[in-house]
């Protein structure tokens, strides 16, 4: 199956996402999404999720001090260690396999740095909650577990990690809409084949979704179940 011509299967590949950061200062960014300086109206989000970030800090480098509201912040960090601090009292270090949410409420402040010796890289992803306002909140889950879904407590948002062997088959998450990035490795979207960097949404019914495989060794995936936005009030 042709996945890129199969209706409400919307590939996009690494070498598209828009370039941004500061380079004096250590710091590349690739945005999936319309994203600061960069703005597409047909990009601004797919479902909740309104942001896909990767990261890229030379060691030494990171974000000062910087303000969100509601939002809930999702990280996953692919290689290099992440100092995280922010307004609530949490200080963190987050590594590869560790799952941080920062559920920022009316208002959150963080830090995020790269105070190690190697580069540093990351994803970072932002999804609108269905109720605006309430607390900070935040946690990390050590180690996320491969084919498990990990609910954000104020959507109905799951992310699973998937790391298959080549030629097994992934399983979509239970949801009418699905989001795909590949990490690391390499994936078989029917006939398409996927690289790290590249991601896929897909708003295909279930029946009708091209199979997902492992296409390498040592791939990882990361999966989003998420469901149409709500319309405007």
């Amino acid at each position: 199956m042709d996945a890129a011509a199969t209706p409400g299967v919307d590939i996009r590949r690494a070498a598209a996402r828009y370039r941004g950061g500061d380079a004096a200062a250590g710091i590349e960014t690739r945005h999936a999404f319309s994203f600061s300086g960069f703005y597409d109206p047909d990009n601004l989000r797919f479902g909740p999720l309104t942001a896909c970030n990767e990261e890229l800090l030379a060691p030494g480098a990171g974000y000062a001090e910087h303000a969100h509201r509601d939002l809930e912040i999702v990280t996953w960090v692919v290689e290099g260690e992440l100092t995280h601090r922010d307004s609530a009292g949490n200080a963190t270090v987050v590594r590869p396999g560790d799952l941080q949410r920062l559920t920022t409420g009316a208002l959150a402040h963080h830090v995020e740095r790269n105070d190690g010796d190697a580069p540093l890289r990351f994803l970072q992803m932002w999804l609108v909650p269905d109720t605006p306002g309430g607390d900070t909140e935040y946690t990390v889950v050590r180690a996320l577990a491969a084919g498990v879904d990990h609910r954000l407590p104020r959507t109905d948002a799951t992310l699973r990690v998937a790391r298959p062997e080549p030629g097994e088959e992934v399983p979509f998450p239970d949801a009418p809409l699905a989001e795909l990035h590949v990490v690391r490795g390499a994936a078989h979207l029917g006939a398409d084949r996927l690289a790290p960097g590249d991601e896929v949404r897909i708003a295909a019914p279930p029946d009708r979704r091209p199979p997902l495989t492992g296409a390498a060794p040592g791939t990882e995936l990361l999966l989003w179940g998420l469901r149409p936005a709500a319309p405007p009030a």
